[in-house]
């Protein structure tokens, strides 16, 4: 059988620098960098291979296109594809569940000591003639800090959570872990959630996001943890009550925050958090290196070639 493969959204996985092949050779492909709602139907047309990362494929959407055999989501999350109707129609939904885990881990650290060390803000500040006119040999605006003996709490201990947990140890941090699946030698110290919010210097999110994380930072929780407290996330931006991350963050309840998600992404024009005093923001890129969709790219295909085989892997609606 001759397969059509359309992938509806692929520009960021692939701007340039990747190569479809190994999805070319499974079939006849069409790709589109981006595919708006109005156009998804007709964009998908006859083919029987349906690759997204963030065009939503819902129920109706699944229900008006016979051809559907197979959807792959070139992502871990998978809310954009309604599964239970792919299940109702003999659909598996394919997703990638570990690609990212020590470039995410690695970014939420980049966070971190932006906020412990300013270095973007000094080498700008250096640049304007600063350093130049200074009357003395060193300057800094920010309060600098070390991380050795400081406490990061990590919620959600899974790879990404312990690879985030064995860079804080090199840096000499004592490790708490919140999960509700406990690993056996894991290199922490689990706790419940509220010993970890009255023990951790910093707070480090890595866990889903499901109906009981939703909200999990929020006025109640921030209350319950240190004075200046530093809040990581680069996990899902519902785990955070924005409002409230912000009101914290004025007050100086919370010294900082790093985060590479929001609740709706691209971020909206009045995001309170876009005001919020000491708060970094990035545009969802922790997973964006070379090597990580490089990794992501051949699992999809990996994926693909598995069903195609009858032995579908990473299958979300089993």
């Amino acid at each position: 059988m001759n397969h059509t493969i359309v992938v509806l959204d692929g520009y960021t996985l692939n701007p340039g620098d990747l190569s479809w092949e190994g999805f070319s050779a499974l079939g006849d492909l069409r790709v589109y960098d981006r595919t708006e709602e109005k156009d998804i139907l007709s964009r998908i047309g006859d083919a029987d291979i349906v690759i997204t990362n963030k065009t939503p494929l819902t129920k109706e959407t699944i229900g008006k296109a016979p051809s559907i055999q197979y959807i792959g989501v070139l992502a871990t999350g998978f809310n954009v594809v309604d599964i239970e109707e792919a299940k109702r129609k003999g659909i598996p939904v394919c997703n990638i569940p570990t690609y990212g885990t020590d470039a995410v881990a690695q970014f939420a650290f980049a966070l971190l000591l932006e906020i412990t060390n300013q270095v973007a803000h000094h080498s700008n500040e250096v640049k304007k003639g600063r350093w130049t006119a200074s009357p003395d040999f060193c300057f800094w605006d920010t309060p600098l800090m070390e991380l050795r003996d400081k406490t990061i709490g990590i919620i959600g201990f899974g790879r990404i959570g312990q690879a985030t947990g064995r860079i804080a140890r090199a840096f000499g941090m004592e490790v708490l872990a919140y999960d509700g699946y406990r690993i056996s030698n894991a290199d922490c110290k689990y706790v419940e959630l509220d010993e970890l919010y009255a023990q951790s210097d910093v707070i480090a999110l890595h866990c889903p996001l499901t109906p009981e994380t939703e909200g999990i930072i929020n006025r109640g929780s921030i209350a319950k943890m240190k004075d200046g407290v530093i809040i990581l996330n680069n996990s899902r931006g519902p785990l955070i009550v924005e409002q409230d991350l912000s009101d914290a963050l004025n007050s100086g309840k919370v010294y900082a925050a790093g985060l590479d998600v929001v609740s709706t992404e691209p971020i909206k024009a009045d995001n309170p958090l876009l005001k919020a005093k000491n708060c970094i923001i990035t545009p969802h890129i922790s997973w964006a290196p070379k090597e990580s969709r490089t990794r992501l790219m051949g699992i999809a295909v990996d994926n693909l070639k598995g069903f195609l085989a009858g032995k579908a892997v990473n299958v979300v609606n089993k």
